[in-house]
């Protein structure tokens, strides 16, 4: 109870929607917009005991377009699988931050690039940074998502150095290979600018220096994303000699694969804060 107070006093006008197994609790709020005029809510997870007096390691979470952030509270629920992980010590205590982003119109033509790639870098973060109790360094931030967030998060992540120390893809893509949002009918040059393909190579120095750590799964082909996209990345990671878990959906798993890949990218990105 008292974890949940100090939480309503940190987050007001936030709403809690779950408490984990543990005492970790969802919360969906609004998380101020300067770049495009939205006012629908993101969600935040705060660990089991959570104490405003402390300072956390902070996991962001870009859900696939179409998609909200329940994809990961509800649909995943994240505070079951986070809670079970700080509590076996899997994991140190963390917050996840789970933005709501892509067109309300056509929402399926949407990338997390252009406006959203600004919404995250200019106004998540730094809210993130001013209003929870987290760590702002970029060795305890790390940026995953799932599908259309995957290529969002290792877009921005690679667009960023220095930002996030931890880049995680969840069965998605590594270039604008959909030539939608802000990659209709944009020049070569900035479709380049927006390949991580790409920009690994170009930053591979950089990267290595750093120690960025990235994460990758696959689980067969979802849709029009196909699985060689992921594998071909893990392969220029590993050539580039830059730290990386290639994460396989186990058979017994099949049909399962967003649930199952949840707490292996939750314990990668929590390997890197310890």
């Amino acid at each position: 109870m008292r974890a949940l107070l100090l939480a309503a006093a940190l987050l007001p006008g936030w709403t809690h929607v779950r408490t984990g197994i543990d005492g970790g609790t969802v919360w969906v709020g609004q998380i101020p917009n300067t770049v495009v005029a939205d006012t629908r809510d993101s969600a935040v997870y705060l660990p089991p005991g959570f104490d405003p007096a402390k300072k956390y390691p902070v996991v962001y979470l870009l859900h696939g377009l179409r998609g909200d952030p329940s994809e990961f509270w509800d649909a995943l629920d994240i505070a079951d699988v986070a809670d079970q992980e700080i509590e076996s010590n899997e994991a140190p205590p963390f917050i996840a931050v789970m933005p709501v982003g892509g067109p309300v119109v056509h929402p399926s033509r949407g990338e997390w690039a252009g406006v959203w790639e600004d919404y995250v870098v200019d106004d998540v973060v730094p809210w993130t940074d001013d209003t929870l109790p987290v760590v702002a360094t970029a060795h305890d931030r790390a940026l995953e998502g799932l599908s259309a967030g995957g290529y969002g998060a290792m877009d921005i992540g690679l667009r960023h150095p220095g930002l996030f120390g931890t880049l995680g893809s969840w069965a998605g893509y590594f270039a604008p290979v959909f030539k939608d949002g802000p990659f209709a009918k944009a020049t070569p040059a900035y479709l380049a600018a927006h390949t991580p393909t790409l920009l690994v190579r170009e930053e591979a120095a950089e990267l290595r220096r750093d120690r960025t750590r990235f994460y990758i799964s696959v689980g067969g082909n979802h849709g029009d994303v196909m699985t060689t996209y992921s594998l071909s990345f893990a392969h220029e990671l590993q050539a580039l000699q830059l730290p990386h878990e290639l994460w396989r959906l186990p058979v017994v798993e099949t049909g399962h694969f967003w649930g199952s890949t949840l707490p292996s990218a939750l314990a990668y990105a929590a390997a890197g804060f310890y």
